[in-house]
């Protein structure tokens, strides 16, 4: 089987870059002279680009290039700096003030049916009680005085991952969404919603998240599915109505030149598929730093240009970093994202065509409905054609051989498939077009199950340990859902079984994590039951949002039997 790829026409718009702000330029500086100043222990970059000014951007930048510097690099002493940051700056988060959701209730009616095990409810019922302290505003000041802060006005409230995530994100929005449903908070939810909306007629795409340095980029496209879970309980035809030429939008986006590769196979038919692509090409303003380190192993300005822009591009696909991205799994400087075709992405956009003809029915627009279901069934044709591997069982990125440099066209071969096992291999079974095949599925499982990836506290997200966090041994709450989502959907005894097996497994680690700690973490480590996650380029984070939704999602699903012991 040959195929040919070929990027869009002359690949316009491939050297795109969003403009960031002065401000954020301004706090990249005092990021850079605060790193000097009080070292590398228990530094966090993004804490400086999420200051906000006192009063106007020039008369701070005076006062700080009228500080006193000393040695080679013009170091600032530390209380010099200590002095100008707290008379001239709001610390980070200062932007959002606690928002009290009014349809919160401590123990909301008809909450977990299913959980009958006492232990059990009396923590979900504390992990019902996080979203009370993870839901913000953004505050007046952002909306008065915009120029002043990098955090983005938005019009309803929010709900945050938590610790140092302390704005809206994307992608992360599903699964908080998912848990406030079964906290029976849809107003919540819908609020959520209406910001990602008010993105993305705002800027054209929903962005990474409500910040200004954010705005270069997107996350895994899920607002649609959002808006579909959030229907299906309330059969709000209002917000339907509100979100569609925001999906549609959201779509065109997705297809854009930029993102957009389309691959020609030995029948001559073409194929359209999507890749992460930031609009960015300079070190990203919340780890300036460390982008630039990378970086200058590179000698040319161009290459150096190219390497950030494939590591905004990681950023956007959500999995930052993984060696998933890396032509070379033990060199973080061979990222190539944007050379990817991911399977997960081009998956989040089928379910977005799915979705959109599902709410034109809802609508009674005929024609959108029916070309939206074309444009899924031709994607589906589409991954099956370019993500496949019979001999695995399993959808495989692919390479494109030509990089992101633009040329005319290029053959499909097999070995630009990569063969490592990733937990972004099982996803497509997220969706109904992929699980409702029962033959499919079953081949599907056998490959998961003797992939490697199944451990004793969850799904490794790949068997690859290079110190990144979307790598081995973490196992992060997105990816448990949508692989038991997808087995447990397909209607199949033994898929359900294992769904189950997966979800009492993830489930237990929350837990016994949360009563050793007294908290719910972003990620975990699938080799212990109890224990956090680690790697990456920061300290593990807790709150956490996406780690509370899927543990309430799990248990209104599966429930927990009176019975059934909760230890690891």
């Amino acid at each position: 089987m040959s195929l040919t790829t070929s990027l869009s026409p002359n690949c316009s718009g491939t050297d795109t870059v969003v403009a960031t702000t002065p401000l954020v330029t301004f706090l990249v500086r005092v990021q850079e002279t605060a790193l000097r100043t009080f070292g590398e222990e228990d530094f966090d970059p993004k804490r400086y680009v999420d200051l906000s000014l006192k009063s106007n951007l020039s008369k701070t930048q005076k006062a700080f290039d009228g500080l006193p510097r000393s040695g080679e690099n013009g170091t600032v002493s530390v209380e010099d700096l200590k002095v100008f940051i707290a008379t001239y700056f709001d610390d980070a988060g200062d932007d959002l003030v606690y928002y009290d959701p009014e349809d919160f209730f401590p123990e909301p009616e008809g909450f977990l049916p299913k959980v009958k095990n006492p232990e059990v409810r009396s923590w979900a019922l504390e992990v019902h009680a996080l979203w009370k302290n993870l839901s913000r505003k953004v505050s007046d000041g952002v909306l008065e005085h915009s120029e002043l802060h990098t955090m983005l006005p938005l019009p309803e409230a929010v709900v945050v991952p938590g610790s140092r995530f302390r704005e809206v994100y994307y992608w992360d929005s599903y699964w908080v969404i998912r848990g406030l449903l079964a906290s029976k908070m849809y107003e919540t939810a819908k609020a959520i919603v209406t910001n990602l909306i008010f993105h993305v007629n705002t800027y054209g795409y929903v962005l990474n998240g409500g910040r200004a340095y954010y705005t270069n980029r997107s996350q895994p496209p899920l607002l649609s599915a959002m808006v579909y879970e959030i229907y299906n309980r309330t059969c709000d035809v209002e917000l339907v109505r509100k979100a569609l030429p925001a999906l549609l939008e959201e779509h065109a986006f997705w297809n854009s030149e930029i993102h957009k590769v389309t691959i020609q196979d030995a029948q001559g038919s073409n194929h359209n598929l999507s890749r992460y692509y930031a609009m960015w090409n300079k070190p990203r303003p919340e780890s300036s730093r460390r982008d630039k380190e990378y970086a200058s192993k590179f000698l040319d300005n161009s290459e150096k240009q190219q390497f950030y822009r494939e590591v905004a591009s990681a950023a956007e696909s959500g999995w930052d970093f993984s060696t998933r991205w890396m032509r070379n799994t033990s060199e973080f400087s061979s990222l190539s994202t944007t050379s990817i075709l991911p399977v997960d992405l081009n998956v989040y956009i089928l379910k977005m065509e799915q979705d959109i003809a599902f709410f034109a029915n809802v609508l009674g627009h005929k024609s959108t409905m029916e070309s939206f279901l074309e444009a899924a069934e031709a994607r589906k044709i589409a991954i099956n054609s370019v993500f496949w591997n019979d001999e695995m069982g399993q959808w495989l990125d692919y390479r494109l051989t030509n990089g992101p440099i633009c040329k005319e066209s290029e053959t499909w071969q097999a070995c630009n498939q990569n063969q490592n096992a990733y937990a972004s291999n099982f996803i497509p079974l997220w969706v109904d077009l992929f699980h409702s095949d029962a033959a499919l599925v079953e081949k599907v499982m056998g490959s998961f199950q003797s992939s490697g990836l199944v451990h004793s506290a969850g799904i490794a997200t790949s068997l690859i340990n290079s110190g990144h966090q979307w790598d081995f041994p973490n196992g992060w709450a997105p990816l448990q859902h949508m692989i038991v989502e997808g087995f447990l959907r397909s209607g199949l005894k033994e898929a359900r079984s294992l769904a189950e097996d997966i979800a009492v497994r993830w489930i237990k680690t929350n837990y016994v994590g949360y009563k050793k700690t007294g908290a719910m973490h972003e990620k975990y480590d699938v080799q212990k039951c109890g224990e956090f996650g680690g790697g990456g380029f920061y300290k593990p984070q807790t709150g956490f949002g996406w780690s509370n939704g899927v543990v309430l999602t799990f248990l209104e699903e599966f429930g927990w039997p009176e019975d059934r012991s909760i230890g690891c």
